[in-house]
């Protein structure tokens, strides 16, 4: 195993083994790294940073990162827009994130365990936002995994 060069901050370097790479499907971020943190906050992943998306810009990312050249992988707490409400916060001083297409659907078996949302990152401010090149794949427990089959302990207060 030999120290990779460029993966991970200074003080979070990961030893691998030469032309590692962290190529998870969709299904097993879900069940094998996304469950597993709600269920257990304290849970650490090498390969998957923590980052509040709506402090930091696209163009910063790279940097938060674990691992990565060109794909980057964060756990991230949902910000809501308005604290009673259900919609959720995608913007950033610089611009904001906004859904396209349809959500698709993420399975386990037969059995759907999540959901994926594509995003892409706009300029400035809705609805005279300039669309970058920046896209996001934002993953959600759903099915049997939802937030309603969730022990008290791993939901969230609203407070």
């Amino acid at each position: 195993m030999e120290n990779v060069p460029g993966i991970g901050k200074e003080d979070h370097r990961i030893d691998l083994p030469p032309g590692f790479r962290f190529h998870p499907t969709d299904e097993e971020l879900i069940s094998h790294y996304l469950h597993k943190k709600v269920m257990d906050v304290n849970f650490w992943a090498s390969a998957i940073g923590e980052v509040d998306l709506n402090k930091s810009e696209p163009w910063d990312l790279p940097r938060k990162a674990k691992m990565g050249e060109k794909e980057w992988y964060f756990f991230c707490i949902r910000d809501r827009k308005y604290p009673t409400g259900l919609r959720t916060n995608r913007a950033t001083e610089a611009g904001y994130w906004k859904a396209t297409g349809k959500d698709k659907e993420i399975y386990r078996g037969k059995s759907l365990v999540g959901m994926k949302k594509t995003l892409v990152f706009y300029r400035g401010r809705a609805p005279k936002g300039e669309k970058t090149n920046w896209v996001m794949h934002e993953y959600r427990l759903d099915g049997k995994l939802s937030h309603q089959y969730l022990p008290k302990s791993a939901k969230p207060s609203p407070f």
